[in-house]
């Protein structure tokens, strides 16, 4: 799976970096920045699923 960001429609709202610190960082002004876009098998699934689920844009989605 691919955790893929658009980030045209990032506001900047930082509610994706909580559920998945690991994948997801905000740059200097609050805007997403995916770490990890091919996801590794396991547990980080789950965390771009609840990211992906936060974003109240929908500047997150996943694609395999």
């Amino acid at each position: 799976m691919k955790l893929l960001l658009d980030s045209t429609r990032c506001q900047g709202y930082g509610l994706c970096q909580e559920p998945a610190p690991e994948l997801i960082d905000l740059d200097e002004w609050g805007y997403a920045q995916v770490l990890v876009r091919d996801l590794p098998p396991g547990g980080a699934e789950a965390a771009a699923e609840a990211a992906v689920a936060a974003c109240p844009n929908s500047a997150l989605r996943l694609a395999k």
